[in-house]
Protein backbone atom coordinates (compact mmCIF):
# COMPACT_ATOMS: atom_id res chain seq x y z
CA UNK A 1 0.00 0.00 0.00
CA UNK A 2 1.77 2.99 -1.09
CA UNK A 3 1.27 6.27 0.95
CA UNK A 4 0.39 9.12 -1.10
CA UNK A 5 -2.08 7.73 -3.40
CA UNK A 6 -3.98 5.67 -2.85
CA UNK A 7 -4.60 9.31 -3.52
CA UNK A 8 -3.00 11.91 -5.60
CA UNK A 9 0.00 14.11 -5.15
CA UNK A 10 -0.29 17.77 -6.41
CA UNK A 11 2.86 18.12 -7.22
CA UNK A 12 2.68 14.27 -9.38
CA UNK A 13 -0.55 15.62 -11.22
CA UNK A 14 -0.55 17.47 -14.55
CA UNK A 15 -2.70 18.77 -17.02
CA UNK A 16 -4.32 15.13 -16.08
CA UNK A 17 -5.18 16.12 -12.28
CA UNK A 18 -4.43 12.83 -12.16
CA UNK A 19 -3.28 11.63 -8.60
CA UNK A 20 0.03 11.67 -7.46
CA UNK A 21 1.42 10.56 -4.07
CA UNK A 22 3.73 11.19 -1.58
CA UNK A 23 5.17 9.08 0.91
CA UNK A 24 3.04 5.27 0.44
CA UNK A 25 -0.30 6.97 0.32
CA UNK A 26 -2.53 5.40 -1.94
CA UNK A 27 -2.86 7.23 -4.75
CA UNK A 28 -1.03 7.41 -7.91
CA UNK A 29 2.26 7.57 -9.32
CA UNK A 30 5.26 9.06 -6.72
CA UNK A 31 5.73 13.24 -7.43
CA UNK A 32 8.09 14.15 -9.51
CA UNK A 33 11.72 15.17 -7.20
CA UNK A 34 11.90 18.16 -5.76
CA UNK A 35 13.73 20.83 -8.43
CA UNK A 36 17.61 21.00 -7.31
CA UNK A 37 19.17 23.50 -5.42
CA UNK A 38 18.52 26.50 -2.91
CA UNK A 39 20.08 29.65 -2.74
CA UNK A 40 23.62 30.00 -3.82
CA UNK A 41 25.59 30.89 -0.58
CA UNK A 42 27.35 34.31 -1.34
CA UNK A 43 29.61 36.36 0.36
CA UNK A 44 29.92 35.49 4.37
CA UNK A 45 28.75 32.39 4.20
CA UNK A 46 31.37 31.38 2.06
CA UNK A 47 34.83 32.48 3.07
CA UNK A 48 37.29 34.07 1.28
CA UNK A 49 35.23 35.13 -2.08
CA UNK A 50 36.05 38.53 -3.41
CA UNK A 51 33.49 40.99 -4.05
CA UNK A 52 32.89 40.92 -8.04
CA UNK A 53 32.57 36.78 -7.59
CA UNK A 54 29.76 37.39 -4.86
CA UNK A 55 28.22 39.94 -6.83
CA UNK A 56 28.47 38.03 -9.78
CA UNK A 57 26.70 35.29 -7.97
CA UNK A 58 24.12 36.67 -6.62
CA UNK A 59 22.79 37.87 -10.03
CA UNK A 60 23.52 34.32 -11.34
CA UNK A 61 20.99 33.82 -8.56
CA UNK A 62 18.48 36.46 -9.52
CA UNK A 63 18.66 34.88 -12.84
CA UNK A 64 18.33 31.62 -12.27
CA UNK A 65 15.98 31.80 -9.86
CA UNK A 66 13.61 33.94 -11.85
CA UNK A 67 14.15 31.66 -14.66
CA UNK A 68 12.82 28.65 -12.50
CA UNK A 69 10.15 30.70 -11.39
CA UNK A 70 8.64 31.33 -14.66
CA UNK A 71 9.19 26.91 -15.51
CA UNK A 72 7.23 26.35 -12.20
CA UNK A 73 4.70 28.28 -13.59
CA UNK A 74 3.71 27.30 -16.55
CA UNK A 75 3.71 23.46 -15.45
CA UNK A 76 1.38 24.87 -12.78
CA UNK A 77 -1.40 22.20 -12.64
CA UNK A 78 -4.56 23.99 -13.90
CA UNK A 79 -7.26 22.22 -12.13
CA UNK A 80 -5.80 23.28 -8.53
CA UNK A 81 -7.15 26.54 -6.93
CA UNK A 82 -5.89 27.66 -3.52
CA UNK A 83 -9.73 28.00 -2.30
CA UNK A 84 -9.15 29.46 1.64
CA UNK A 85 -6.49 28.51 3.36
CA UNK A 86 -7.08 30.19 6.47
CA UNK A 87 -10.60 28.31 6.50
CA UNK A 88 -9.80 25.12 4.98
CA UNK A 89 -12.43 25.88 2.16
CA UNK A 90 -13.08 25.78 -1.08
CA UNK A 91 -16.58 26.33 -2.94
CA UNK A 92 -16.75 24.65 -6.54
CA UNK A 93 -18.41 26.33 -9.54
CA UNK A 94 -21.20 24.37 -11.27
CA UNK A 95 -19.42 24.52 -14.70
CA UNK A 96 -15.85 22.88 -13.32
CA UNK A 97 -18.18 20.24 -11.63
CA UNK A 98 -19.99 19.51 -14.74
CA UNK A 99 -17.30 19.33 -16.87
CA UNK A 100 -15.60 17.24 -14.72
CA UNK A 101 -18.79 14.63 -15.06
CA UNK A 102 -18.41 14.76 -18.66
CA UNK A 103 -14.93 13.94 -18.86
CA UNK A 104 -15.36 11.12 -16.74
CA UNK A 105 -18.33 10.01 -19.04
CA UNK A 106 -16.00 10.80 -22.43
CA UNK A 107 -14.07 7.79 -21.46
CA UNK A 108 -14.77 4.31 -20.52
CA UNK A 109 -17.62 5.08 -17.98
CA UNK A 110 -21.23 5.67 -18.27
CA UNK A 111 -24.66 5.79 -16.00
CA UNK A 112 -26.78 2.67 -16.02
CA UNK A 113 -29.36 2.64 -12.98
CA UNK A 114 -28.47 -0.09 -10.80
CA UNK A 115 -30.79 -1.65 -7.96
CA UNK A 116 -32.08 0.56 -5.37
CA UNK A 117 -30.01 0.73 -2.15
CA UNK A 118 -31.30 -0.96 0.98
CA UNK A 119 -31.78 1.79 3.26
CA UNK A 120 -33.78 0.02 6.38
CA UNK A 121 -31.55 -1.22 8.90
CA UNK A 122 -31.78 -4.58 10.46
CA UNK A 123 -33.02 -5.52 13.69
CA UNK A 124 -32.13 -3.10 16.72
CA UNK A 125 -29.12 -2.97 18.68
CA UNK A 126 -25.38 -3.59 17.18
CA UNK A 127 -24.65 -5.97 14.79
CA UNK A 128 -22.38 -8.49 15.77
CA UNK A 129 -18.91 -8.16 14.47
CA UNK A 130 -17.95 -9.91 11.46
CA UNK A 131 -14.86 -12.28 11.58
CA UNK A 132 -11.69 -11.32 10.76
CA UNK A 133 -10.00 -12.16 7.27
CA UNK A 134 -8.24 -15.38 6.87
CA UNK A 135 -5.74 -14.88 5.79
CA UNK A 136 -5.18 -11.06 6.26
CA UNK A 137 -5.65 -9.66 3.28
CA UNK A 138 -7.85 -7.74 1.32
CA UNK A 139 -10.14 -9.20 -1.52
CA UNK A 140 -12.46 -8.52 -4.02
CA UNK A 141 -15.69 -7.46 -2.50
CA UNK A 142 -19.08 -7.05 -3.46
CA UNK A 143 -19.42 -3.15 -4.10
CA UNK A 144 -21.59 -1.10 -1.64
CA UNK A 145 -23.64 1.90 -2.73
CA UNK A 146 -22.08 4.45 -0.36
CA UNK A 147 -18.68 3.59 -1.58
CA UNK A 148 -17.20 4.55 -4.61
CA UNK A 149 -14.23 5.74 -6.39
CA UNK A 150 -13.13 9.31 -6.82
CA UNK A 151 -12.11 10.91 -10.28
CA UNK A 152 -10.18 13.84 -11.05
CA UNK A 153 -9.86 13.74 -14.71
CA UNK A 154 -8.27 16.42 -16.94
CA UNK A 155 -8.11 17.04 -20.63
CA UNK A 156 -5.94 13.94 -21.96
CA UNK A 157 -8.95 11.52 -22.20
CA UNK A 158 -7.33 9.39 -19.15
CA UNK A 159 -10.24 9.46 -16.71
CA UNK A 160 -8.89 6.93 -13.90
CA UNK A 161 -9.75 6.88 -10.67
CA UNK A 162 -7.30 7.36 -8.31
CA UNK A 163 -8.92 7.85 -4.74
CA UNK A 164 -11.92 6.26 -2.61
CA UNK A 165 -14.56 8.22 -0.71
CA UNK A 166 -18.10 7.19 0.71
CA UNK A 167 -20.93 8.82 1.80
CA UNK A 168 -21.73 10.01 5.16
CA UNK A 169 -25.20 10.85 7.43
CA UNK A 170 -25.64 14.64 7.45
CA UNK A 171 -28.53 16.43 7.97
CA UNK A 172 -28.70 17.66 4.44
CA UNK A 173 -28.02 14.13 2.94
CA UNK A 174 -25.44 15.05 0.92
CA UNK A 175 -21.67 14.52 2.71
CA UNK A 176 -19.00 12.71 1.29
CA UNK A 177 -15.32 11.42 3.45
CA UNK A 178 -12.45 10.85 2.30
CA UNK A 179 -8.66 11.49 3.12
CA UNK A 180 -7.47 14.94 2.75
CA UNK A 181 -4.42 14.66 0.26
CA UNK A 182 -6.90 13.30 -2.02
CA UNK A 183 -8.92 16.53 -2.31
CA UNK A 184 -5.90 19.24 -1.53
CA UNK A 185 -2.11 19.01 -2.82
CA UNK A 186 -0.57 22.31 -3.22
CA UNK A 187 -3.72 23.32 -3.46
CA UNK A 188 -7.97 21.82 -4.08
CA UNK A 189 -8.48 19.97 -6.46
CA UNK A 190 -10.51 21.71 -9.13
CA UNK A 191 -12.20 18.52 -11.17
CA UNK A 192 -13.26 15.91 -8.81
CA UNK A 193 -15.86 13.16 -9.68
CA UNK A 194 -17.34 10.73 -6.81
CA UNK A 195 -19.05 7.21 -8.23
CA UNK A 196 -20.94 5.43 -5.42
CA UNK A 197 -20.97 1.87 -6.19
CA UNK A 198 -18.70 1.59 -8.94
CA UNK A 199 -18.45 -1.53 -10.86
CA UNK A 200 -17.23 -2.70 -14.40
CA UNK A 201 -17.28 0.99 -16.14
CA UNK A 202 -20.65 1.69 -14.46
CA UNK A 203 -22.02 3.78 -11.96
CA UNK A 204 -25.31 2.93 -11.16
CA UNK A 205 -25.81 5.97 -8.73
CA UNK A 206 -25.07 8.60 -10.86
CA UNK A 207 -22.04 11.06 -10.87
CA UNK A 208 -21.56 13.33 -8.26
CA UNK A 209 -19.44 16.50 -8.10
CA UNK A 210 -18.52 18.86 -5.22
CA UNK A 211 -20.26 22.00 -4.62
CA UNK A 212 -17.65 22.91 -1.16
CA UNK A 213 -15.03 20.93 -0.02
CA UNK A 214 -13.45 21.15 3.57
CA UNK A 215 -10.40 20.35 4.82
CA UNK A 216 -8.13 20.98 8.10
CA UNK A 217 -5.68 24.36 7.69
CA UNK A 218 -3.89 22.51 9.27
CA UNK A 219 -3.28 20.41 6.69
CA UNK A 220 -2.98 22.76 4.12
CA UNK A 221 -0.38 24.55 6.31
CA UNK A 222 1.62 21.59 6.86
CA UNK A 223 0.60 17.99 5.79
CA UNK A 224 -0.27 17.47 9.33
CA UNK A 225 -1.72 13.64 9.66
CA UNK A 226 -3.13 13.92 12.03
CA UNK A 227 -5.91 15.78 10.04
CA UNK A 228 -5.98 13.95 7.02
CA UNK A 229 -9.54 13.83 6.73
CA UNK A 230 -12.05 15.85 4.02
CA UNK A 231 -15.55 16.46 3.73
CA UNK A 232 -17.08 17.08 0.28
CA UNK A 233 -20.83 18.41 -0.09
CA UNK A 234 -22.02 16.92 -3.54
CA UNK A 235 -24.75 17.20 -5.60
CA UNK A 236 -25.57 15.05 -9.19
CA UNK A 237 -24.13 16.26 -11.97
CA UNK A 238 -26.68 18.08 -14.67
CA UNK A 239 -29.79 19.33 -13.34
CA UNK A 240 -31.15 17.35 -10.64
CA UNK A 241 -31.78 17.97 -7.03
CA UNK A 242 -31.15 14.76 -5.82
CA UNK A 243 -29.79 14.41 -2.25
CA UNK A 244 -26.94 11.53 -2.76
CA UNK A 245 -28.02 10.04 0.62
CA UNK A 246 -31.56 9.39 -0.69
CA UNK A 247 -30.40 7.35 -3.57
CA UNK A 248 -27.39 5.34 -1.83
CA UNK A 249 -27.69 5.77 1.75
CA UNK A 250 -25.09 6.29 3.96
CA UNK A 251 -22.74 5.51 6.48
CA UNK A 252 -23.08 6.89 10.28
CA UNK A 253 -20.30 8.70 11.69
CA UNK A 254 -18.67 8.06 14.69
CA UNK A 255 -15.93 10.49 17.32
CA UNK A 256 -13.60 9.05 19.49
CA UNK A 257 -14.60 5.27 19.23
CA UNK A 258 -12.09 3.11 21.46
CA UNK A 259 -9.44 1.20 19.56
CA UNK A 260 -9.16 -2.23 19.25
CA UNK A 261 -12.53 -2.69 17.79
CA UNK A 262 -13.40 -4.77 14.97
CA UNK A 263 -13.92 -3.03 11.87
CA UNK A 264 -13.99 -3.42 8.03
CA UNK A 265 -11.50 -1.29 5.60
CA UNK A 266 -13.04 -1.24 1.86
CA UNK A 267 -11.40 0.76 -1.16
CA UNK A 268 -11.06 0.77 -4.86
CA UNK A 269 -7.64 0.12 -6.28
CA UNK A 270 -6.96 2.40 -9.36
CA UNK A 271 -6.27 -0.33 -11.60
CA UNK A 272 -9.96 -1.58 -11.54
CA UNK A 273 -13.46 -0.53 -11.33
CA UNK A 274 -14.63 -3.14 -8.08
CA UNK A 275 -13.39 -2.86 -4.20
CA UNK A 276 -11.03 -4.58 -2.23
CA UNK A 277 -11.92 -5.60 1.50
CA UNK A 278 -10.63 -6.46 4.57
CA UNK A 279 -12.07 -7.00 8.04
CA UNK A 280 -10.03 -6.65 11.42
CA UNK A 281 -9.05 -4.58 14.33
CA UNK A 282 -8.64 -0.84 13.74
CA UNK A 283 -5.98 -0.86 16.69
CA UNK A 284 -4.22 2.36 18.19
CA UNK A 285 -1.01 3.94 16.32
CA UNK A 286 -0.38 6.62 19.29
CA UNK A 287 -2.88 8.87 20.63
CA UNK A 288 -3.70 10.49 17.11
CA UNK A 289 -3.62 7.86 14.71
CA UNK A 290 -5.41 4.00 13.92
CA UNK A 291 -3.72 1.20 12.28
CA UNK A 292 -5.00 -1.56 10.23
CA UNK A 293 -3.21 -4.64 9.89
CA UNK A 294 -3.63 -6.37 6.76
CA UNK A 295 -2.39 -6.43 3.21
CA UNK A 296 -3.32 -5.92 -0.25
CA UNK A 297 -4.71 -2.17 -0.15
CA UNK A 298 -2.93 -0.32 -3.34
CA UNK A 299 -3.12 2.72 -4.96
CA UNK A 300 -6.55 4.35 -5.45
CA UNK A 301 -7.44 2.89 -2.18
CA UNK A 302 -6.86 6.01 -0.07
CA UNK A 303 -9.50 7.66 1.62
CA UNK A 304 -11.41 4.32 1.90
CA UNK A 305 -13.76 3.95 4.93
CA UNK A 306 -12.82 1.94 8.17
CA UNK A 307 -16.25 0.83 9.31
CA UNK A 308 -17.20 -0.65 12.60
CA UNK A 309 -20.55 -2.01 13.49
CA UNK A 310 -21.55 -2.89 9.76
CA UNK A 311 -25.14 -3.85 9.32
CA UNK A 312 -25.51 -6.89 7.47
CA UNK A 313 -28.80 -5.92 5.41
CA UNK A 314 -27.72 -2.72 4.44
CA UNK A 315 -24.02 -3.84 4.26
CA UNK A 316 -23.13 0.07 6.10
CA UNK A 317 -21.69 1.22 9.49
CA UNK A 318 -20.27 4.00 12.07
CA UNK A 319 -17.20 5.26 10.20
CA UNK A 320 -14.20 5.29 12.63
CA UNK A 321 -11.76 6.50 9.65
CA UNK A 322 -10.91 6.51 6.12
CA UNK A 323 -7.31 5.75 4.77
CA UNK A 324 -4.91 8.26 5.45
CA UNK A 325 -2.70 9.47 8.44
CA UNK A 326 0.38 8.52 9.04
CA UNK A 327 2.10 7.93 5.87
CA UNK A 328 -0.61 9.15 4.09
CA UNK A 329 -2.16 5.80 3.85
CA UNK A 330 0.37 3.59 4.89
CA UNK A 331 2.28 0.40 3.15
CA UNK A 332 1.92 -2.70 1.65
CA UNK A 333 1.28 -4.57 4.83
CA UNK A 334 -0.31 -1.40 7.54
CA UNK A 335 -3.09 1.08 6.31
CA UNK A 336 -3.60 3.90 8.63
CA UNK A 337 -6.17 6.55 10.05
CA UNK A 338 -6.37 9.68 11.37
CA UNK A 339 -8.39 9.33 14.64
CA UNK A 340 -12.31 10.82 14.31
CA UNK A 341 -11.63 13.06 17.42
CA UNK A 342 -12.94 16.66 18.31
CA UNK A 343 -11.06 18.39 15.50
CA UNK A 344 -13.09 15.72 13.00
CA UNK A 345 -15.85 16.06 14.36
CA UNK A 346 -15.74 19.92 14.15
CA UNK A 347 -14.32 19.75 10.61
CA UNK A 348 -17.69 17.57 10.33
CA UNK A 349 -20.05 20.52 11.68
CA UNK A 350 -18.24 22.89 9.59
CA UNK A 351 -18.91 20.99 6.56
CA UNK A 352 -22.48 20.51 7.29
CA UNK A 353 -22.89 24.09 8.51
CA UNK A 354 -21.65 24.68 5.04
Amino acid sequence: METSEREPGAAELDARCAPGTTGAARSGPAPEPPEPGGPIRTGRARAGVPLRVTLTLGILTVVVGGTALALKAARQDPYVAPGNPATGTYLASRSAGDRAAAAVLAGPYREVPGPAATTARGADGAPAPLPVSRPLVASAATPAPPVGALFSPGDDGDAGHYCTASVVHSPAGNLVATAAHCVHDGGFRTRLVFAPGLHDGVAPYGLWVPTRIDVDPRWISDRDPDHDVAFLRVRRHGGTDQRIEDVTGAEQIRFDAPPGRPAQLTGYPSDRDTPVSCRHTADAEGPSQLRFPCTGFPNGTSGGPMLTDVDPVTGTGSLIGVIGGQDEGGDDTTSYSSRFGSDVAELYRRAVRG
